[in-house]
C-alpha cells in the first residue's frame, strides 16, 4: 500500500469544495463545457489516491472515464439521459473511493498522518455523495427542494454542496429546504449518518491512541 495516498484525494476535495464555489461567483465556470472539463480534472486528481490498490483503482478509473464521456455528451447534446448516466458514474466512483478509504482508515492500527487525512477524506466524500444524491433527486423530481435555483442544464451545482454540508453538520440555515418526503428522508439520514461518523471516528482514534501508548509502555518495560 502506498503511504500518504490520501493527500491527493484531500487536495482534490479542497479544490472542489472551496475554489469551485468561488469560481461560480466569479462566473469563471459559467459555460457548461468549462464546468465539465474542470470537474473532470478534479476527479482525475482524486482517482490518483487509489493507485496501487488493484481492483478499486481499475473500477474507479472505469467510473471516471465513463462519467467524463457521458458528461461531455450531455453538454454537447443537451440530453438528460447522458446527464443521468454521468451522475450515476460519479456516484459509483464516490462509493468506490469511500469504501476503499474507509477500509484503510479502519484497518490501520496506529494514528498516522495518512490515517487522519483518510478519515477527513471520508467525511468530505460523504458530503459530496449526498450532494450528488440531492442533484439526482431534483433532476428526477423537480421542486423536491425549496429555495434553490434550478440547474438550467448546468449539471452539478455548488449550491448542492452547500446544502449537503449544512445538513450533515446539522447547522441548518433554512435557506434551502427539503420539501418532498424523499428529500426529507435523504436530509435526516445524512444528518444522522454525519453525527454517527464523527462520534465513531473520535472513539476509534482515542482507542488507537490508548492502545499505541500501552504498547509503547510495554516495550519500554
Amino acid at each position: 500500500m502506498i503511504k500518504n495516498n490520501f493527500f491527493w484525494l484531500l487536495l482534490a476535495l479542497f479544490v472542489f469544495l472551496i475554489i469551485v464555489p468561488a469560481a461560480d461567483d466569479l462566473g469563471i465556470l459559467s459555460k457548461p463545457i468549462v464546468r465539465a472539463l474542470a470537474f473532470s480534472c478534479l476527479v482525475f486528481i482524486g482517482i490518483w489516491s487509489l493507485r496501487g490498490s488493484g481492483r478499486p483503482f481499475a473500477v474507479g478509473i472505469a467510473f471516471v472515464i465513463t462519467g467524463i464521456v457521458f458528461n461531455v455528451l450531455a453538454v454537447n447534446l443537451a440530453s438528460p439521459v447522458y446527464l443521468y448516466a454521468s451522475f450515476a458514474a460519479l456516484f459509483g466512483f464516490l462509493l468506490v473511493a469511500i469504501s476503499f478509504t474507509l477500509k484503510q482508515v479502519a484497518m490501520e492500527t496506529d494514528i498516522s498522518p495518512n490515517r487522519l487525512v483518510g478519515a477527513v477524506c471520508v467525511y468530505l466524500l460523504l458530503g459530496v455523495i449526498w450532494a450528488v444524491a440531492y442533484t439526482i433527486l431534483e433532476m428526477i423530481s423537480p421542486e423536491s427542494f425549496g429555495g434553490f435555483t434550478p440547474l438550467q442544464g448546468r449539471g452539478w451545482d455548488s449550491e448542492w454542496l452547500y446544502f449537503s454540508f449544512v445538513t450533515m453538520t446539522t447547522l441548518g440555515y433554512g435557506d434551502i429546504l427539503p420539501v418532498s418526503a424523499t428529500a426529507r428522508a435523504l436530509a435526516y439520514m445524512q444528518a444522522v449518518f454525519g453525527q454517527l461518523y464523527v462520534a465513531i471516528l473520535v472513539a476509534g482514534l482515542v482507542s488507537a491512541l490508548i492502545s499505541s501508548r500501552q504498547s509503547n509502555k510495554q516495550n519500554d518495560d
